[in-house]
Order: structure tokens, then C-alpha cells, then sequence
């Protein structure tokens, strides 16, 4: 067992952890599973999703918008690069399937911005080469040449 001080001490490790950059409870989990008890991280990690600390559908949300605005990715790199921060697959499939027309929007976006910086030096086939193997669906890549035209 462990005493109210031990818990509220590494609490508040933990929150200064989480306030300074949102995090997933998986990073959480991993960044202080060698230097806290399994049993107390667990109840701290529980007692932070109660109060709203750490949740992970909204750390998908908040993470999803930053690539949209700093990043062209595929919806398969988004999802990748997701699912590397150990977030619950069908959290991800959820809100990628709830934002689907949003995020095919975004990747032919994406799709448009890689085919305008790369067209300069490599040719359209190279291009679509580069988009399939970045994971961008045909039809978005399509379209995105079709806009650029």
C-alpha cells in the first residue's frame, strides 16, 4: 500500500508532466511505470481520467487538428503516427470514421501541397509514386492533380 502523501507527491510529478504537453495515458504510463509502483500509477492514472487530465479521444482530436494544420499527411499516416502513441485502435478508427469527410478533404489538401512543391523537380509519375507510398488513396491523389491542373 502506499500513503496519501506518496500518491499526491507523484500526482503532482505526473500533472506537471501532463499540463506542460497534453499527453495519451499510454505515454504517461510508460514515461513513469520505472520510477512509480504499478498499483499507485495506476490509481493516479485512473484518479487523472476522472478529473479529465488525460483522455485519450480528445488527445486524438487536438493531435489530428495539429497535423492538419502543421503537417500534409495521408489518413494512413495520421493513423499510424496515432497508433505509435500506443492510443486504442478503435478510438482512432471511431474518430477517423467520424471525420471522414473532413480528413479526405485534408489529404487531398495534403496531396495538392506535395504535388505543387515536388512538381519542380520530378515528374508525375514520380509524384504519384511518392503520394501512393505515403498512403494517400487514389482517389484523393486523383483529385488533388485534377485541382492542380
Amino acid at each position: 500500500m502506499f500513503t496519501i502523501e506518496e500518491f499526491d507527491r507523484e500526482k503532482t510529478k505526473i500533472l506537471k508532466y501532463i499540463l506542460y504537453k497534453k499527453r495519451s495515458e499510454n505515454e504517461v504510463r510508460n514515461k513513469f511505470l520505472s520510477t512509480i509502483n504499478e498499483e499507485l500509477l495506476d490509481e493516479i492514472i485512473e484518479y487523472l481520467k476522472e478529473a479529465n487530465y488525460i483522455n485519450d479521444k480528445e488527445y486524438i482530436q487536438k493531435t489530428v487538428n495539429n497535423f492538419i494544420t502543421l503537417k500534409n499527411l495521408s489518413i494512413k499516416e495520421i493513423k499510424y503516427k496515432l497508433l505509435s502513441k500506443g492510443l486504442n485502435k478503435d478510438d482512432i478508427e471511431d474518430y477517423l470514421y467520424e471525420n471522414k469527410e473532413e480528413l479526405e478533404e485534408y489529404e487531398i489538401k495534403s496531396a495538392e501541397n506535395i504535388i505543387y512543391k515536388k512538381s519542380s523537380t520530378m515528374e508525375k509519375e514520380e509524384i504519384m509514386q511518392y503520394l501512393l507510398k505515403k498512403g494517400y488513396k487514389n482517389d484523393s491523389i486523383k483529385q488533388a492533380f485534377e485541382e492542380e491542373q
